[in-house]
């Protein structure tokens, strides 16, 4: 057939011709685009040599190849001209250099390019330089082709497939974005062989590596990925662009059904886990602002809408997004939504994924709830595998050494979060925007987030090499039932020998009940031991504390929480003794969060704050604190209750106290797990866990609770 474009066909540019200037969601993304490139195109062009690791060079070139897409995919959507003469000179310009310069120095495991100090840059480069090259070749001399062909695309070509073979085919995002740059270059020139090899693999087999390997092999059965959803959106943008390629050149392979449509599967994974205001959770190394804006997620939620099913999920993702790809796709997408202008907040539901690459290693369960002002609240529990892998690519290495995280959201914010990564990205003087080395003595470790930590020793002794060989095991979920009723919602899960000789057990409910303002989280966080420990229960929170029903003293000098992993960055701000029950209040936003824990003798609070042993000033200084309790078996159990109003500019304050007083345990045991719930009315809730192994909705359960025997079927049972 005759050459097209890689992504759009002349005929799909000339359709969005027709959208230039329109007020509708496609016009305005590509006035966002057009006005971009308008504001980057008189700096002039420039092709920087070698710098530093994130430094203006790095960053130059990054920009080069970003509006040098834009140039080429706007010059065929509005026939400018200047457009043209633009990516043209841009391209051969760098052919007139490329072939002839030194390898960069490289600052880690990743080999270096001769633009960047990591391939990974270097094929992203290629990637959007090639789509680019598409848009504007059939305008171009045979002399520019065979410039721009041999000494840029070709020389880089043969670096990665070649020189860099022992990396081409690694199954690992770094491995998409390197198989995806050399396809979609490869398509570009026309050089079937070498798309060849990114599809199957050097050895041709899908299995060793390639395109179909990574897909097939990277993510669960039901798409997560290991390394969590902040790499995960990350892959998406090579997956997306390359299978998008693949469609239109050669259809008969038919990318986007792969194994049972994997690729609308793993999309949807990491769309399913963000937070209602569109923030991703921070599992493993992870950022706390990246969002489902990110070009990944919105590259992904305007193919999978026109490829594969047009939901209206989909449609309120768009709408969140604010933005669509500008692409025949994006259009189809913007055209649906002007139809469905009022499309409600999106909700992906509750759900449960798996981890591992059969799904055996865990995964993460997540309960949402939206109540009757359209408020969404969500509680995430993760309990996967160790997001690193030995036997894969060293810069796979973004894991973090525990489980059974927890983290809380309702009234539009996270109230309860992992601290996520130690990184200034791209900020070249915070240790070159790598990683900084507080990620591994502060991010990294168990007291980083909220779950518990024993004897001060971070689960899985703070080791990877330990740590890959535990993960987490679901012991059950209550998703909501059939008819859509998600009043009562729970999961459960197990975290077995992260520590010699300690088993631990998650259960966390999600309760509407009559009286209260949102759902209760009720959280029974399960330790089993033989011997006695002393055990950390960590509370990541923002705001300011309002109350608490114990007493507490101030350190008027500050000295640190502990001395080894992560306790050495805690200022110890302030702690006191609680028996019984503890009540802490803290104001976040225009809402008041309540932790009511049960407590036994001797337990203790900690105020802590990070920053400590910090010399250059890395960490985030955060507040938390700590729930210290001693005992062999051991029963957290604790109760969040978000309660009233603030609102400072008219000097208002309603429900500053909320309803639950205290939380006493009745039984913590291998059969279950029994607590009353002490309300202010001097009423109580009573609530059961079933803690036997293969817990599900048939099994019955067993307990005396002040000498009356209570029965029930299935796994959790609410007495009000």
């Amino acid at each position: 057939m005759s050459y097209q474009p890689l992504l759009m066909s002349y005929e799909q540019a000339a359709d969005l011709r027709q959208h230039v200037g329109a007020d509708s969601l496609i016009g305005r993304s590509i006035a966002e685009e057009i006005n971009a490139l308008e504001a980057y195109m008189p700096i002039g062009i420039e092709i920087p040599g070698h710098g530093e690791a994130g430094g203006y060079e790095h960053n130059r070139h990054k920009q080069n190849y970003i509006h040098l897409d834009l140039a080429g995919r706007l010059y065929l959507i509005t026939d400018d001209k200047r457009y043209l003469d633009y990516a043209t000179t841009m391209l051969v310009e760098y052919a007139k250099v490329y072939k002839h310069r030194e390898l960069n120095i490289s600052r880690d495991s990743n080999k270096p390019g001769r633009l960047f100090h990591q391939t990974l840059n270097e094929n992203m480069w290629m990637l959007y330089s090639s789509c680019a090259y598409s848009c504007i070749r059939h305008e171009l001399t045979d002399a520019q082709q065979q410039l721009i062909e041999n000494d840029l695309f070709k020389v880089m070509l043969e670096m990665f497939v070649v020189t860099y073979a022992e990396n081409f085919d690694i199954i690992h995002n770094h491995g998409l974005w390197s198989v995806a740059s050399a396809g979609i270059c490869a398509y570009a020139i026309n050089d079937q062989a070498t798309v060849d090899k990114a599809i199957y693999g050097l050895k041709g087999d899908s299995v060793s590596g390639g395109f179909i390997a990574q897909l097939t092999q990277l993510f669960s059965p039901d798409g997560y990925y290991m390394e969590g959803p902040y790499y995960h959106r990350f892959s998406l943008r090579p997956i997306f662009l390359f299978a998008e390629t693949i469609e239109r050149r050669q259809p008969e392979i038919g990318i986007y059904q792969l194994k049972d449509e994997v690729i609308k599967t793993t999309a949807y994974a990491v769309m399913s886990t963000a937070f209602p205001d569109g923030t991703l959770p921070a599992l493993n190394d992870s950022s706390r602002t990246m969002d489902i804006k990110d070009l990944g997620i919105l590259l992904a939620t305007n193919i999978c809408f026109d490829r594969y099913e047009q939901n209206e999920t989909l449609l309120a993702m768009a709408k969140h997004q604010g933005h669509v790809w500008v692409h025949n796709t994006g259009a189809t997408l913007s055209n649906a939504l002007d139809n469905n202008a009022d499309v409600a907040n999106f909700s992906w539901g509750s759900l449960s994924l798996s981890d591992g690459a059969e799904g055996e290693c865990g995964g993460v369960t997540i309960l949402r709830h939206r109540d009757a002002q359209s408020d969404d609240s969500m509680a995430l529990l993760w309990y996967g595998q160790h997001g690193s892998d030995a036997k894969l690519h060293s810069a796979l290495d973004h894991g973090h050494f525990d489980g059974l995280h927890l983290s809380l959201f309702n009234n539009n914010q996270e109230f309860i979060n992992d601290y996520g990564y130690g990184r200034w990205v791209n900020i070249e003087p915070k240790f070159g925007g790598r990683y900084i080395p507080e990620n591994k003595s502060y991010c990294k470790q168990t007291i980083a987030h909220n779950t518990v930590v024993v004897d001060g020793i971070s689960q899985n002794q703070g080791s990877t090499a330990i740590a890959q060989q535990h993960n987490g095991e679901k012991h059950f979920t209550i998703l909501g039932d059939e008819s859509g009723d998600n009043k009562l919602q729970a999961m459960s899960a197990f975290a077995r020998d992260y520590y010699p000789g300690i088993d631990q057990q998650r259960t966390v409910i999600m309760v509407e009940l009559a009286g209260f303002e949102k759902p209760l989280i009720i959280d029974l966080f399960r330790m089993i031991s033989d011997e006695q420990h002393s055990y950390d229960y960590p509370v990541h929170y923002k705001g300011q504390i309002i109350r608490t029903d114990f007493e507490y003293q101030t350190h008027k000098r500050l000295g640190t929480v502990g001395d080894a992993h992560g306790y050495q960055h805690l200022w110890n701000l302030g702690q006191g003794k609680v028996a019984g029950s503890s009540l802490t209040t803290w104001l976040m936003g225009d809402s008041y969060y309540s932790l009511i824990s049960s407590a036994n003798d001797n337990s203790e609070v900690i105020f802590a704050r990070t920053g400590a042993n910090d010399p250059d000033f890395n960490l985030r200084n955060e507040p938390m604190f700590i729930l210290r309790q001693k005992a062999a078996n051991h029963l957290f159990a604790n109760v969040y209750e978000t309660h009233g109003y603030f609102n400072e500019a008219v000097e208002a304050s309603l429900n500053a106290r909320g309803r639950v007083t205290s939380v006493e345990v009745l039984q913590a045991d291998d059969v279950a797990s029994v607590i009353a719930i002490h309300l202010d009315d001097e009423t109580q809730i009573n609530v059961c866990v079933s803690n036997a192994v293969g817990v599900n909705e048939v099994t019955t359960s067993e307990v005396t609770i002040n000498g009356e025997t209570i029965t029930w079927t299935g796994p959790v049972n609410i007495i009000r």
